[in-house]
């Protein structure tokens, strides 16, 4: 087998070309237990998923889980499935085309493109895809706002996986996080105040829940970044809000098995505020730009569920960014500023400049 994948036929004087490229963690492609296996066995077959030993993780993965969780997991997303595909995909997709347009109306020529780490349509098939069509210069985009090594770090491993093959490579870039981004904080306070103006705002005793996904706690003590970055996103959006300290709790929900994982957890933690006599909740998940299983099913369903049969009175799921106008601005921001050179409209600007500087010696030349 050769080392290098063979190169698409070379264009002289063609211009270089730059794409964006969404990524996303990924689908199974319909609500069913074969789908979901498949989909399943390469998520948690990442190594920078689940750290576990190979020797002691496959037995596990491949005997009991890959025979025992796929139906289940195919009931939830058959709960939250959409005509067009899964939440995720069908909301990735759109941002993709409103994002394009909105880079387009800006004077921007690059292609807008996305991928999933898991399922398809996969990170390599889209590199496939934008080198045969020309693109030169790439930038991958994490859907992630916090950075994980089980998240954002797949991204690049795999990105950097697919340029190992290829002897002609583009130049690559990667945005690493924005957990902390003006614009990405301001969106997500202007959905909690639209909620808030269709239902009233949070009167005393009543709590706003933010629950992002959670990781094993082991990862925070070997000095991953994500619980820090999430704390962080928490606590700049209830300064945005002007919420006070008692009315916001900071948790992590999906737990898997039976380490322990980042706390305090979602669940228990709805548990007892139902028990406590709190009359409302309200939980929105910073970490989800688009809403998916884990805000749909184990937010939106589950999580009211335990919430009301525990004592609560209202319970209200503030859905995920997805194509809310000022995320789609606070997106095309972020991506701008990680093209800075590469920009079609840089590109022209810096023509211009040049051009007027010749004519100017020009003319100086003359007199």
């Amino acid at each position: 087998m050769p080392r290098f994948q063979p190169e698409p036929p070379y264009q002289h004087g063609s211009v270089p070309g730059t794409a964006v490229v969404l990524v996303n963690l990924g689908t199974p492609e319909a609500p069913t237990a074969p789908a979901l296996k498949r989909y399943l066995r390469q998520f948690l077959g990442d190594r920078r998923v689940v750290e576990i030993p190979r020797a002691l993780w496959w037995p596990i993965l491949n005997g009991i889980i890959l025979n025992t969780r796929p139906k289940k997991s195919a009931e939830k997303y058959a709960a939250v499935w959409l005509p067009e595909g899964s939440p995720l995909k069908v909301h990735t997709e759109r941002q993709t085309k409103l994002l394009a347009g909105y880079l387009g109306e800006r004077g921007h020529r690059v292609t807008v493109v996305w991928a999933m780490r898991y399922g398809a349509p996969s990170i390599a098939d889209v590199l496939d895809r934008l080198k045969a069509d020309g693109a030169t210069r790439i930038l991958l985009l994490p859907m992630y706002p916090q950075y994980s090594a089980s998240t954002t770090a797949t991204v690049v491993d795999a990105a950097c996986h697919w340029l190992l093959a290829r002897r002609n490579q583009p130049e690559m870039r990667f945005v690493r996080n924005f957990h902390d981004d003006p614009a990405y904080i301001a969106a997500l306070a202007q959905t909690v105040r639209s909620h808030w103006m269709k239902h009233g705002r949070l009167e005393a005793g009543d709590q706003l829940l933010i629950s992002f996904h959670g990781l094993p706690r082991r990862s925070l003590d070997l000095g991953d970044p994500y619980h820090c970055e999430c704390m962080k996103t928490g606590r700049l959006l209830a300064e945005n809000l002007n919420l006070p300290a008692e009315q916001v709790k900071i948790c992590f929900q999906s737990r898997f098995g039976k380490a322990e994982w980042l706390q305090p957890y979602t669940a228990p933690t709805l548990e007892a505020l139902g028990k406590a006599g709190t009359r409302r909740v309200d939980v929105i998940c910073p970490g989800f730009v688009a809403d998916c299983l884990e805000t749909l099913e184990e937010i939106a369903m589950e999580g009211k569920t335990i919430f009301l049969s525990s004592g609560g009175k209202e319970y209200h799921y503030i859905p995920a960014l997805n194509e809310d106008p000022g995320w789609i601005a606070a997106l095309a921001s972020l991506v701008e500023r990680h093209l800075g050179g590469w920009s079609t409209t840089e590109i022209a600007d810096i023509s211009a400049s040049t051009a007027t500087a010749q004519r100017a010696r020009a003319l100086g030349a003359r007199t």
